[in-house]
């Protein structure tokens, strides 16, 4: 993990990924509040992009006492997943770890509990979508 960044090699698609996921997150009860399809972005200006996509989400029972902690890891917040097809075809789910994230903003102990459960949650949220049964 370089810099608290995640990834997780996936057993299918680029789509098939992120539509698994966006299905594991909304089973969770995690609101989503986009999916940005940037190499639909980049057709749309003659550019070509391999398949990247981007789903931010979260849960304000989660992420509101990490706010209330320190303000400024609002910049992080709501969580970001990246699905995307690298140079050799292979399809990768990447997220940042929120115990980076926790540490970059000086998160106190007290809300390290919440930290661990959404850093655990992501987790098996990445797993489930990335990975056949």
């Amino acid at each position: 993990m370089a810099d608290g960044f995640t990834s997780i090699l996936s057993g299918f698609g680029p789509k098939e990924t992120m539509d698994r996921l966006e299905v594991e997150v909304k089973a969770k009860g995690f609101t989503i509040f986009a999916r940005i399809d940037h190499a639909a972005g980049a057709a749309a200006v003659g550019m070509p992009l391999r398949p990247t996509e981007v789903l931010i989400f979260g849960n304000a029972r989660g992420g509101t006492p990490l706010m209330q902690d320190n303000q400024s890891i609002a910049i992080d917040l709501p969580l970001k997943a990246l699905v995307h097809q690298d140079q050799a075809g292979k399809v990768w789910l990447s997220y940042n770890d929120p115990g980076w994230i926790a540490q970059r903003h000086g998160l106190s102990a007290a809300v390290m509990a919440n930290v661990q459960a959404m850093a655990k949650a992501l987790e098996a949220l990445a797993t489930h979508a990335a990975q056949p049964s």
